[in-house]
């Protein structure tokens, strides 16, 4: 029972990001975001649906970026979350914070942006950082960013590719993160964003954890409100996954520009 509480609770969607761009010189951008999801059942070592139980959740969080200079942008992201998981007849609830920090470098503008991001984030049980039996569980993460702009039926575009590798302390094991973003100028005021975030652990689990991936869309409408506020609105489900919640929930964001 320890090991499917501990596997199946610290997996969460990602938080809102900028992307592969870095931050105009002296500008900030601040997303703060909201998602609340629910899961009735999980998926098993053999991928199949087939494991029941009552996980609720919310997870708030904040991206907040400062350009230095053109090419070099500061990252902070803090973070608190709520779960409640009702396993084999047995309650776990808990409450916790995180925060992380690191620099996103640009590398290269040419075609498109390609970008370098490294990140180090505190212990946060919920925020995946952290074991459930209390080990350190502090992260380090680097990522390799690729964005590009493009034009569809005379509107404009824009696609976003991730992939990095995240060390774990702890018994956590390792993992290999991959997200895509593909973004579309509905009109003046309103973007439609399609998003797939992709965990896969590595081999290297101690006890309670074991090798487990999540696989997720969203879908999401941004709206602007003025140059200085967005709203972003979505919602998301797991279609596939291994040792990992079949979730579903729906997020909602907020974008101020400085």
């Amino acid at each position: 029972m320890k090991r499917a509480v501990a596997l199946l609770l610290l997996l969460m969607p990602n938080a809102a990001r900028a992307g592969a761009w870095t931050m105009p010189r002296g500008h900030m951008q601040v997303i703060v975001q909201t998602i609340w999801s629910q899961a009735k059942s999980g998926y098993d070592s053999k991928s199949t649906a087939s494991l029941p139980l009552d996980f609720e959740k919310s997870l708030t969080n904040a991206d907040i970026e400062y350009g230095w200079n053109n090419w070099l942008t500061l990252i902070a992201r803090p973070e608190f979350a709520h779960a409640r998981t009702e396993l084999f007849g047995r309650v776990h609830s808990d409450n916790d914070w995180a925060g992380a920090g690191g620099v996103r470098l640009r590398l290269m503008h040419s075609f498109g942006v390609l970008s370098a991001e490294f990140v180090a984030k505190s212990a946060g049980a919920y925020a995946m950082s952290v074991s459930r039996d209390g080990a350190a569980g502090r992260q380090l993460e680097s990522r390799l960013l690729y964005g590009t702009n493009f034009r569809l039926f005379h509107r404009n575009g824009y696609l976003d590719i991730e992939g990095g590798y995240r060390w774990i302390a702890g018994p956590r094991a390792d993992e290999i993160p991959v997200d895509v973003t593909l973004g579309y100028r509905l009109n003046w005021r309103t973007w439609l964003m399609l998003q797939s975030f992709n965990i896969v652990a590595m081999g290297n689990a101690r006890p309670p954890y074991q090798y487990y991936r999540q696989h997720k869309i969203e879908f999401s409408t941004v709206t602007r409100f003025s140059h200085r506020l967005y709203l972003q609105s979505g919602a998301f489900i797991s279609p596939a996954g291994q040792n990992s919640l079949v979730e579903a929930g729906a997020s909602m964001a907020v974008w101020l520009n400085f």
